[in-house]
C-alpha cells in the first residue's frame, strides 16, 4: 500500500491501514513536518520525503491526499501501471459501520455539517448514540472511523478534492448545498468538471438512500430534474420556487416567517425563522444551510425537539462572518473561510453598506466582474493583500478606492484608519490562504489577534 502525501489525511490513512495489518509506505514530495514524522514513527509506518521513489509503485493500492491533483506525475504513473488510486475518504468508508451523512457544495458545507452534527449530537445524548464530525471540517475520517459503532452517525464535510478519488463511497444521506465557480485553477476553468467531482457524492447511492439538494441552485436543478429516474429518494430545499409536483419526498422551505416541511400537499410549520436567525448567524445563505440541515436530520430520523433545540442555540461557525467585536468604534468581522468570490458575495450582502473590505490571498482563477455592482453599493474602500492584491486592484479600479497592503497586519492598520466610526471592517479574502498562512483557520485567528491587539 502506498500513501501519497503526508498531511493530516495521509498520516491518518496510514494509521488506519497499519491498524488493519496492511503495510503502508507514506511518500511525501516535499519535506515532512516534524509532527507527521513523529506520528508515523510511533505507528511503525515507513516513510520517504523529498520525492517519490520506485518503492511507491510496489503497491496494490494507492491512497492519495486531497491536495494532490489527479494530474500529478506520480498519480498518472500509478494509473498507467494499473494501481487503483483512491482518496482517504474512500478508504475510510470501507471500514465505517456507522450511517454516513455527507455534505458537499461550494459554500455552506462547513456550516451545514456543523449544524447537522450539533443536531445529531443533541439527539444522541438521550438516545444513546454518538455523532462524529469528520472530513474536510478538520478531523480526518480515517482517524475516527475505527471507533464508530453501527448505532452512531458520521457527519462528513466533503470537498471536491476528497470526492475525486471516490468510486464506491456511499453516504446514506448526501447533501449538496450549491455549486458556483471555485478551484477553477484545478479544474481548468470548467465549472462542469468541478461539478462532476462534487457529484461523486451520490454516484453510488441506492434505494433507501437520500439525496438532498438546493432547488434554487440552477446547476443542481438542471442536474437532478428531468426524465432520469434516480435510484435514491430526492429531497429538495429552497426559498425561491416550489419543486415540481410528484418528484420529491418532501420539500423544506420558508413560508410566512416559518421553516416549513411540505409533504403530499400538506405544510408542516416546523419552527419560526426568528428562533434560528439572529445576530452572529444571519443572512439568506445561512437560511439555506438551516433548510439543508433540517432536511438531513429529518431523513436521519432525528427527533424534532432535538432539531429545534440545537437550531435555536446555534451561534454560527468560527471564521464565517464571525463577529470579532467593536474596536476603535468599528465592528470587525472575520470571514476568513470565504475562499471564493461567491462566499465573499454572501458576506457583502449581510454586512451594512459603507464597510471597508479586506480581500486577497492566493487566487484560484477568480472572476470578480459579477460582484462589481454589489461592491460599488456596499464597500467604501478595499484593502487588497496577498499574491492577488494586484489582480483585485485592477478588477475594482474605478469602482471603489483600493489600497494595497504587504501583510495582514498592515491591512488591519489601513482598514482601521479608513473605516468610519459606527461602520464595519469585513475580512473576506475570496482567495485561499496558502500564500501567507497554512490554512484559513490560521489566517482567521491571526486577523482576530491583530484586531484585538489594537486596544491592548
Amino acid at each position: 500500500m502506498s500513501v501519497i502525501g503526508a498531511g493530516i489525511s495521509g498520516v491518518a490513512a496510514a494509521g488506519l491501514l497499519a491498524s488493519a495489518v496492511a503495510r503502508p509506505l507514506v511518500s511525501e514530495f516535499g519535506s515532512l513536518k516534524a509532527e507527521a514524522a513523529e506520528q508515523l514513527q510511533a505507528l511503525g509506518v515507513p516513510f520517504e520525503e523529498g520525492g517519490h521513489s520506485e518503492r511507491v509503485f510496489e503497491a496494490e493500492l494507492c491512497v492519495v491526499s486531497p491536495g494532490i491533483p489527479r494530474t500529478a506525475p506520480v498519480i498518472r504513473e500509478m494509473e498507467a501501471r494499473g494501481i487503483p488510486v483512491v482518496s482517504e475518504i474512500e478508504l475510510a468508508s470501507w471500514f465505517c459501520r456507522a450511517p454516513i451523512i455527507g455534505i458537499t457544495g461550494t459554500d455552506g458545507k462547513t456550516t451545514t455539517a456543523t449544524l447537522i452534527h450539533s443536531i445529531c449530537r443533541e439527539d444522541g445524548r438521550s438516545r444513546g448514540y454518538r455523532a462524529f464530525s469528520v472530513g474536510n471540517i478538520g478531523t480526518p475520517f480515517s482517524s475516527e472511523v475505527a471507533g464508530m459503532g453501527q448505532d452512531d452517525i458520521a457527519v462528513l464535510e466533503l470537498s471536491s478534492y476528497q470526492l475525486e478519488g471516490c468510486s464506491s463511497f456511499r453516504p446514506n444521506i448526501a447533501v449538496l448545498t450549491n455549486i458556483t465557480p471555485d478551484h477553477m485553477d484545478r479544474y481548468g476553468g470548467d465549472i462542469h468538471a468541478y461539478a462532476r467531482a462534487k457529484f461523486h457524492i451520490h454516484a453510488s447511492q441506492q434505494a433507501g438512500d437520500t439525496l438532498i439538494y438546493n432547488h434554487d441552485d440552477p446547476l443542481l436543478r438542471a442536474h437532478f430534474e428531468g426524465d432520469r429516474p434516480w435510484p435514491f429518494r430526492v429531497v429538495r430545499t429552497g426559498l425561491k420556487a416550489e419543486p415540481l409536483e410528484g418528484v420529491s419526498e418532501y420539500f423544506v422551505s420558508v413560508a410566512d416567517g416559518w421553516i416549513v416541511i411540505r409533504t403530499a400537499g400538506l405544510t408542516e410549520q416546523f419552527m419560526p425563522v426568528d428562533e434560528v436567525m439572529k445576530p452572529g448567524f444571519r443572512g439568506e445563505h445561512n437560511l439555506y444551510n438551516v433548510l439543508s440541515s433540517v432536511a438531513a436530520a429529518r431523513a436521519a430520523g432525528v427527533r424534532d425537539d432535538a432539531m429545534r433545540r440545537s437550531l435555536s442555540e446555534f451561534g454560527g461557525v468560527e471564521h464565517r462572518q464571525e463577529f470579532v467585536g467593536s474596536f476603535c468604534g468599528v465592528d470587525w468581522i472575520n470571514d476568513s473561510k470565504a475562499t471564493n468570490v461567491n462566499a465573499m458575495r454572501q458576506a457583502l450582502q449581510t454586512v451594512p453598506a459603507g464597510m471597508v473590505l479586506i480581500a486577497g490571498g492566493r487566487d484560484k482563477g477568480n472572476e470578480y466582474s459579477f460582484i462589481e455592482a454589489l461592491v460599488k453599493e456596499k464597500v467604501a474602500c478595499i484593502v487588497a493583500i496577498g499574491e492577488s492584491r494586484g489582480k483585485i486592484a485592477e478588477a475594482f479600479r474605478g469602482v471603489v478606492p483600493v489600497v494595497e497592503a504587504t501583510s495582514l497586519q498592515e491591512a488591519v492598520e489601513l482598514a482601521c484608519r479608513s473605516a468610519k466610526s459606527g461602520g464595519s471592517v469585513l475580512f473576506s479574502p475570496a482567495c485561499s490562504s496558502f500564500d501567507m498562512f497554512a490554512n484559513f483557520e490560521e489566517r482567521g485567528r491571526r486577523f482576530k489577534q491583530l484586531v484585538q491587539e489594537m486596544t491592548s
